[in-house]
């Protein structure tokens, strides 16, 4: 049998995926997602709507606690970018967590290449990267983690930096490299987590991160969903059928 990844809407649209996070119980429906969820102002479609609920359910974030934002800028790809908060967040939270350090790494008017600690520099020196280094109980050495400044900076159609990255390029790209070092050091916590400063493509879009109160109208709901099966599943029929059963 052939698959497809075409999800069809079906009838019942309302059914709601109920998860814990952060101890606390979040609802959400594909309706709640489009209304109050969607960052960019493009219309995303259900594919893109289930994916975003897949992983809000498996890596445990409240999107109305500006967790997780479903970004969709006109016809592109809709992106899943996680909020500022949540890794320094869950790294604090890891007991073999030791703390971190994260910079710049700057061009000197001579030619030098330094790794500066935060994001100081001066007018003349050009940034080329950021660096991370994350400090692990039980571990000699910490997790180090390097990246380029033109590999993720975004840029306007025409080359030039876009508004973000042009008014605070120090401050993104460190950290990049400091949201990497943690990815790589604690996968469990971060595996397909990502932050806006990563997607070039979608790091012009300024984020609301005023928090959302929960719809009333989901407290009025009824039908719960089916439990959503242990291993993610990977094409988007499944994803659906396992989050929402038969009848969405």
């Amino acid at each position: 049998m052939a698959v497809t990844n075409q999800i069809t809407p079906r009838k019942n649209s309302t059914q709601i995926l109920e998860y814990e996070a952060n101890g606390e119980k979040v609802k959400l429906s594909p309706q709640t997602v489009r209304n109050y969820l969607v960052s960019g102002g493009g219309n995303v479609s259900d594919q893109e709507v289930v994916m975003f609920l897949n992983l809000c359910k498996y890596q445990h974030l409240n999107p109305f606690l500006r967790e997780a934002y479903l970004i969709k800028y006109g016809n592109s790809p809709a992106t899943i970018v996680t909020g500022k908060d949540v890794f320094i967040k869950r790294a604090k939270r890891n007991p073999a967590f030791m703390g971190k350090q994260s910079g710049i790494i700057v061009q000197t008017e001579n030619g030098e290449t330094i790794e500066r600690e935060g994001t100081f520099h001066l007018q003349e020196e050009k940034i080329v990267g950021g660096w991370a280094k994350v400090f692990v109980r039980g571990y000699e050495h910490p997790e180090y983690a390097s990246v380029a400044f033109d590999e993720y900076a975004g840029r306007k159609s025409n080359g030039e930096l876009n508004s973000q990255w042009a008014s605070k390029p120090a401050t993104m790209i460190k950290k990049v490299a400091l949201v990497q070092a943690l990815r790589e050091t604690f996968p469990e916590d971060f595996n397909g987590l990502y932050v806006q400063e990563e997607k070039p493509e979608t790091s012009e879009i300024v984020l609301d991160e005023t928090i959302i109160s929960e719809p009333a109208q989901l407290q009025q709901e009824v039908q719960p969903v089916q439990q959503i099966q242990q291993e993610p599943v990977q094409t988007a029929d499944n994803v659906q059928a396992a989050l929402f059963g038969d009848n969405f």
